[in-house]
């Protein structure tokens, strides 16, 4: 198995980020289109916040919706901004942090998504899915 591979390797850059001006729906929408479950919140490239698809999840009924359905129930939502919903203590890693690192951190903390910062700004993302992918090509 290789070592010292840095997350660069397998992170995803092509990035769907949110604003704290942006409103819940158009995240929920977001979510489903791109069918992911993490999205940094940013102000310019600068990473504020983290919202994931469990914390809308959290204020709504959103999972009895069928996924690829295109309205949601935007009752709750109206009632929160994402600034009140989202993750605020981000932790992040930089692009040369090692897949072996990303993995040890996310195996031990209660979250699935690191973003990848570099010199303050974002330039990538990193998940379980993406580590689980990197280990199946390697098998």
């Amino acid at each position: 198995m290789k070592k010292r591979v840095p997350v660069s390797e397998i992170m995803s850059r092509d990035l769907v980020t949110l604003t704290t001006a942006d409103d819940l729906v158009y995240a929920e929408e977001l979510f489903k289109k791109n069918r992911i479950r993490h999205i940094p919140v940013v102000a310019t490239d600068k990473i504020v916040g983290m919202l994931s698809y469990t914390d809308l999840l959290r204020i709504s009924f959103a999972d009895a919706v069928d996924e690829h359905e295109e309205s949601v129930d935007t009752m709750v939502y109206n009632m929160f901004t994402i600034s009140q919903v989202m993750a605020r203590d981000v932790v992040s890693v930089t692009s040369q942090t090692t897949i072996k690192e990303v993995a040890q951190f996310l195996a031990s903390k209660d979250f699935h998504a690191l973003p990848v910062v570099d010199n303050g700004k974002l330039v990538g993302i990193v998940t379980t899915t993406d580590l689980i992918n990197y280990l199946l090509d390697l098998y």
